[in-house]
């Protein structure tokens, strides 16, 4: 009975095994893994230093009145662009206007007291040649002429006076830009020389963006930027389709011992309005262009605990890992010091359900040619 179990049970064992072979044997092979792919490609790649910029206008103006009176009109709207010598305000005219005229007034009366003082000055020369008045009349004749005389100047100096405050009246834009928001209403009261703002002016166009970078790069702007005129270009952060292209034109004379930075300012010419006093900017220096750089897309890069690696692609559909070296990257691209070849292809997407000698299709290939935003390297300290 025994004897019987035993065989019954080496048939199923040898059964079993028998039919697991026959559905090893039956396995199909492993479907090939979808990727995408690009093109290790040689470009001229651009070496430049990215930072968060902030925009400010070359020149602000906060407009004031230099008399004090009532004001009477406001001949722009908030936010206009304005031209310099635009009339602004208008402050009621009239007591300065009644000022000048009686400065005017005041000139004509001393005027003629002056003619008549010298016709004094005549006759008392004449009088006393004859010895008919004496010496100490004729100095008081000249005395009162040449005091008559001062007192012309100094009315011709108040009628300049009362008439520089009559056309102070008018209160003009002193630069080109863009009003904001008034700030005194028509019917109050103005007081000149008071420090009171009635309105802001920001010049645009052109317009600086101020931005920090690294205090270990100074020594790479400054090198690069001796007889040269360095590129700068901006966009409003979070919208890379608005890029204003600019020239560097100030280094600070100092490091920020606090952050460990060097402020330097961007020239634009902001025709478009595109830059806007105290927005934030997405600003990147350019320092250098590197010829025939060695050029993949940033998604083929893997890092890990053995370093950087790509996967290549052969001429049969078959992938091999290919450890490289980055020299420098962005967010869409990465310049490798070797191991691989332009023309190849590398693996972009998919990576991770890839390994050696694994077959794959192609679902999407890349050109692997960079465009403007692709070719823009960020140096990192």
């Amino acid at each position: 009975m025994t004897v019987l179990r035993s065989a019954r049970i080496s048939g199923l064992v040898a059964a079993l095994v028998a039919a697991v072979a026959c559905t090893a044997k039956k396995a199909p092979p492993l479907p090939p893994v979808p990727v995408s792919v690009a093109a290790v490609r040689q470009a001229d790649v651009p070496l430049v230093v990215s930072a968060t910029g902030t925009v400010e206008p070359i020149q602000t103006v906060s407009v004031q009145a230099q008399v004090s009176g009532l004001l009477t009109h406001v001949l722009f709207k908030e936010g206009d662009n304005v031209e310099a010598g635009k009339e602004l305000f208008q402050i009621d005219p009239r007591p300065f206007q009644a000022a000048l005229d009686q400065a005017q007034a005041n000139l004509a009366r001393d005027q003629a007291q002056w003619a008549n003082a010298q016709h004094d000055v005549a006759r008392y020369e004449a009088l006393a040649a004859k010895d008919y008045v004496t010496q100490q009349q004729l100095d008081d004749s000249r005395a009162t002429a040449s005091a008559l005389a001062g007192t012309l100047r100094a009315d011709s100096a108040a009628i300049e006076q009362t008439r520089l405050n009559l056309q102070y009246t008018n209160i003009r834009a002193p630069i080109s830009g863009r009003a904001g928001g008034v700030l005194v209403r028509e019917g109050n009261q103005v007081r000149g020389g008071a420090n009171q703002t009635l309105v802001v002016i920001n010049q645009l166009s052109p317009i600086l963006v101020r931005f920090p970078i690294p205090a270990n790069m100074l020594d790479a702007v400054r090198q690069r930027s001796e007889g040269h005129t360095l590129p700068v270009i901006a966009a409003p952060v979070g919208d890379s389709t608005r890029v204003e292209h600019g020239t560097l034109v100030f280094l600070d004379n100092a490091v920020d011992s606090l952050t460990g930075t060097v402020t330097l300012k961007g020239h634009f010419d902001n025709v478009d309005r595109v830059l806007w006093p105290g927005a934030l900017e997405r600003v990147e220096l350019e320092l250098d262009v590197q010829k025939n750089a060695l050029v993949v897309p940033a998604s083929a890069v893997q890092s890990g605990q053995a370093g950087d690696v790509v996967w290549t692609v052969d001429s049969t559909h078959r992938v091999h890992s290919v450890k490289v070296s980055v020299r420098r990257s962005s967010d869409t691209l990465a310049v490798l010091a070797g191991g691989v070849s332009p023309g190849e292809l590398v693996v972009t997407d998919g990576q991770l359900r890839l390994t050696e000698n694994a077959r794959v299709s192609i679902h999407a290939a890349g050109s692997g040619a960079p465009g403007r935003g692709d070719t823009a390297e960020t140096l990192t300290p």
